[in-house]
C-alpha cells in the first residue's frame, strides 16, 4: 500500500469490486482494492461465461477477470493482496485491519467480497479436500483426465461445471436430491446432450470414501433409503454459497444467513459503508448484476463524500 489512508477502500476484486474501482478512478476518486486471492473472485473460477453481454460466444472467466483488472489498473487503481480480518469505526473513519497486521483507513468503504462455497458436512469431505474433493472444477478438473467423477448439486454452477468436466474426464455423475435440475434450461439441455454425463436423481451423498485419495462416494436414494458406493476419483460439490461478511458482523446490519442489508443504492446501515455484488441481499447473483452494483456503489460513495 502506498499510503495508510484513502478516500475509498474496496474490499474484494470480483466483478463488483473491479467495476467500482474503474468507476471510482474515472470519477477522480483514488481507491485501494484489497483482495486475498486472484482478481475476479468466483468469475475467475468459471470455465466459460455465456450470459455476459458483449460475448455471444462466451468468454473464459479468467480472461474476463484479467480484462477488468487491467482496465482498473490502467486508470490508476491500487491493489493490495491481503485478507481483511475486521473493520472498525473511528468516528466517521473506517479502519480496515488486515491479517498481515497492517491496517488502512478510509472515508468510504465498499464491501464486495462475494461468497464462498457451502460444505456438505459429511464424513471424508474435509479429509479428502485437495485429494479428490473440490469446490472448483475449473481449478482442479485437469487432475482427473479420463477418470470418473461425481458432481453434487443441481443449480447453474453444478451443471455448468459438469459440462466442463465432461470434456476432460471419462464420465460425470450428477447427483441431485430432487428429481429435476434447478439450472437454467439452456444448461440442462446442454448437459443432457453430453454423452458422458449421467444423472442420479433423488439421492444425497453420505460419505466420501478412500484411502489416501478419493475412491468412492457413498450415496443414499431418498425414496427407498437404499445405499451404495459409487466408484469415483473426484467429488465436486456445488450446494450453494455463503456470503463472506464475518469481518463486519456486529457492525453492519445483515440477514440471518449473513448477507448485508442494502438497497439498489448499496447503502448499508452504517453511513459510508456500501455493499456491492453477491454479499448484498438481492434476488439475483450474476456477473451483470454485480457490475451494476459496482457502478451504483461509486455513485453512492460520491454522494456520501460530498455530504461530509
Amino acid at each position: 500500500m502506498e499510503k495508510q489512508e484513502y478516500p475509498l477502500v474496496i474490499i474484494g476484486a470480483g466483478p463488483a469490486g473491479l467495476t467500482a474501482a474503474i468507476y471510482a478512478m474515472r470519477a477522480g476518486l483514488p481507491c485501494l482494492v484489497l483482495e486475498k486471492a486472484a482478481a475476479g473472485g468466483a468469475m475467475f473460477l468459471t470455465d466459460k461465461i455465456e450470459n455476459y453481454p458483449g460475448f455471444p460466444a462466451g468468454v473464459p472467466g479468467p480472461e474476463l477477470s484479467r480484462r477488468m483488472e487491467e482496465q482498473a489498473r490502467s486508470l490508476g487503481a491500487e491493489f493490495h493482496q491481503d485478507e481483511v480480518e475486521r473493520v472498525e469505526l473511528e468516528d466517521r473513519t473506517k479502519v480496515v485491519k488486515l491479517a498481515s497486521g497492517e491496517f488502512v483507513k478510509s472515508r468510504a468503504l465498499i464491501v464486495a467480497t462475494g461468497c464462498s462455497p457451502n460444505k456438505l458436512g459429511i464424513p471424508g469431505e474435509d479429509k479428502f479436500y485437495g485429494r479428490g474433493v473440490s469446490y472448483c472444477a475449473t481449478c482442479d478438473g485437469a487432475f482427473f483426465k479420463g477418470a470418473e467423477v461425481a458432481v453434487i448439486g443441481g443449480g447453474d454452477a453444478a451443471v455448468q461445471e459438469a459440462i466442463m468436466l465432461a470434456k476432460l474426464t471419462g464420465g460425470v455423475h450428477v447427483i441431485h436430491r430432487r428429481d429435476q435440475l434447478r439450472a437454467v434450461q439452456a444448461l440442462q439441455d446442454a448437459a443432457r446432450q453430453t454423452p458422458n454425463i449421467s444423472f442420479i436423481w433423488n439421492s444425497v451423498a453420505e460419505e466420501v470414501e478412500g484411502d489416501h485419495q478419493v475412491m468412492a462416494l457413498k450415496i443414499r436414494h431418498q425414496p427407498t433409503g437404499q445405499k451404495r458406493s459409487l466408484p469415483v476419483e473426484g467429488v465436486f460439490i456445488y450446494v450453494g454459497m455463503k456470503p463472506i461478511t464475518d469481518f463486519v458482523r456486529g457492525l453492519v446490519e445483515m440477514t440471518g444467513d449473513g448477507y448485508l442489508k442494502a438497497g439498489e443504492d448499496t447503502r448499508t446501515s452504517v453511513p459510508g459503508i456500501f455493499a456491492a455484488g453477491d454479499v448484498r441481499k438481492k434476488p439475483t447473483r450474476q456477473i451483470a448484476s454485480a457490475v451494476g452494483d459496482g457502478c451504483n456503489a461509486v455513485k453512492a460513495v460520491e454522494d456520501y463524500l460530498l455530504g461530509l
